[in-house]
């Protein structure tokens, strides 16, 4: 730098005379216009200056020019509107941001000091890494969602809107064979309206509008390397339900208050119970109790498995299960303002290959085929019509029928309680599993 400016001025002195008569040495001898940098700008300073005392010479000194601001690095600082920003780039350490912790009660109080606890608390560093992550995610998503999901909105364009964002900060597509079993959706979209409960999510042709005067159940999972965070919440745009929602969070705040290492599955929904029904809610001026759906149930989490085989319960009862160190719970309660139970209803979208498949011969052969992308996209994760339609898949209901008729696939109905009824939903991951704390995986500002 310091040798550009001396060579600047020895050209300058000697064409002051060049400078005086009104002619400029703007161009390189080329003839292609020199590019301005820092440089430049000295020379300007430099070159004023010698030409206010040369014979003349303007009296009017040159103002410096404004020097150009680095260019930015490229990497974003923050998420998106809508959310497409993949979230490694928002942590380039590589280190995602912990749920709530919880320290263990009573008799497991001892854990939160005790050594050996913390070392094996220490070992599951990746594990818990992956499930922050995919976290991080749900949160981010669920965030802009709560903001941007109105009346008019069809659940077709609303259930997309959550999924793009998904699949973009976990950065799988998942239309490259394989992709979707890195990373990306780990539950399908539910959009469940007013008496329908679970599992409902828009087939290919749904034109369902969502409107002011409903009450909907978001609930949608992202997982990173099989780990999936199952969160939900219901979403309503009336303040006449406000206390249908806040008895149901209070219930899924409850579980996971009461939930722990060696605590009893009847305890945990004995307590839920207490809190869910201890409310009312007061529609078109009728009193209407919140009841808990006594046939829905949280459950625990296993790798690339929704299901792993213990329930939860939101009413007492007598399951004398035990919650064990190193398991992962989906604490979620519903309540309703119907009869307080669910059935299988309407057009089915939810499916999942079973872990446990039996090994048996298929005789049509679209079932073949189809089998076989499952397999490869989705393995024993839940997936909905929609995700074959976008794979290329077609015509394939009868072969998609008979693997669930073969025992292979396992199709999730939409539950519904009576027409005419409300019910709400609120649910969270909770790690219950760490030997020191548990740590309530998906919680957010916004519940």
């Amino acid at each position: 730098m310091a040798a550009k400016v001396s060579e600047g001025l020895e050209k300058l002195q000697l064409d002051q005379s060049k400078k005086s008569n009104g002619t400029s040495s703007g161009t390189t001898s080329g003839g292609i216009e020199a590019e301005p940098d820092e440089s430049d700008d000295d020379k300007d300073d430099d070159g004023g200056a010698a030409d206010a005392g040369a014979p003349g010479a303007a009296k009017k000194k040159k103002k410096r020019k404004p020097k150009k601001k680095k260019a930015a690095s490229g990497v974003p600082k923050a998420q998106s509107d809508p959310p497409r920003v993949l979230l490694s780039n928002l942590f380039p350490n590589g280190q995602y941001p912990e749920g709530e912790i919880v320290d263990y009660r009573n008799e497991n109080s001892y854990r939160t000091t005790n050594e050996e606890k913390r070392h094996l608390d220490r070992m599951k560093i990746d594990f818990l890494n992956d499930y922050r992550q995919g976290a991080e995610i749900h949160r981010q998503v669920r965030q802009w969602a709560q903001k941007n999901i109105k009346p008019g909105q069809t659940l077709t364009e609303i259930a997309e809107g959550i999924e793009d964002g998904v699949r973009a900060l976990t950065g799988h597509n998942g239309l490259e064979e394989g992709d979707n079993i890195k990373g990306g959706i780990g539950f399908p979209t539910g959009l469940n309206l007013n008496h329908i409960a679970a599992h409902y999510s828009p087939n290919a042709g749904n034109k369902t509008v969502l409107q002011y005067g409903d009450v909907m159940k978001v609930d949608f999972g992202v997982h990173v390397n099989g780990w999936i965070v199952d969160s939900a919440w219901t979403l309503t745009f009336d303040p006449v339900y406000d206390n249908l929602l806040a008895a149901v969070r209070d219930g899924t705040n409850t579980g996971i208050r009461e939930a722990g290492i060696d605590v009893r599955m009847s305890d945990i929904g004995a307590a839920i119970q207490e809190a869910m029904e201890s409310y009312e809610v007061e529609l078109n001026g009728q009193t209407y109790p919140v009841k808990c759906i006594r046939n829905l149930n949280g459950h625990d989490i296993v790798q690339y498995s929704i299901h792993g085989g213990k329930s939860v319960p939101i009413v007492k009862g007598g399951d004398q299960t035990k919650m064990e160190e190193g398991e992962v719970f989906a604490i979620e309660t519903f309540g309703s303002t119907g009869k307080g139970y669910v059935r299988d209803d309407l057009e089915t979208s939810h499916y999942a290959k079973k872990p446990e498949a039996p090994n048996v011969s298929l005789r049509v052969s679209s079932a073949r085929t189809l089998l076989n992308v499952i397999n490869k996209n989705f393995g024993t994760l839940p997936f909905c019509r929609r995700y074959l339609d976008r794979l290329g898949q077609d015509k394939y209901l009868l072969g998609l029928n008979n693997l669930v008729s073969s025992g292979i696939v396992e199709a999730y109905p939409p539950l519904v309680d009576i027409k005419g009824s409300y019910t709400a939903q609120f649910e969270h991951v909770t790690i219950l599993l760490r030997p020191t704390v548990k740590e309530v995986i998906s919680r957010g500002d916004d519940y």
